[in-house]
């Protein structure tokens, strides 16, 4: 099945989920540098773990926004979906 044939409450889901724990993996390692606990070998790779399911996340809620014919309150949780993974992504991207 293609991602375009998904039911939007579903890819909405999808990118919800995916935009949770791509949050939590990139907070881990800055909890562990911020207290001063010891050193955490796989921080980097938690970290592009956590970069590329929030992308994930944020290309699929782009996907239901660029879908055509769909519910007003669908396309304002998507709307605000977009904007807290961006801002969350920008975030990360800019703490390391």
């Amino acid at each position: 099945m293609k991602w375009t044939q998904i039911d939007e409450k579903r890819l909405l889901n999808r990118s919800f989920i995916l935009g949770i724990f791509g949050i939590l993996c990139c907070l881990i390692p800055i909890i562990y540098f911020n207290f001063n606990l010891k050193t955490m070998p796989y921080g980097g790779f938690l970290n592009g773990l956590g970069l590329g399911a929030q992308l994930l996340g944020l290309s699929l809620a782009v996907l239901v926004l660029r879908k055509r014919k769909i519910d007003t309150v669908i396309k304002e949780k998507s709307k605000k979906m977009v904007l807290v993974l961006s801002v969350a992504l920008l975030f990360f991207i800019l703490v390391q």
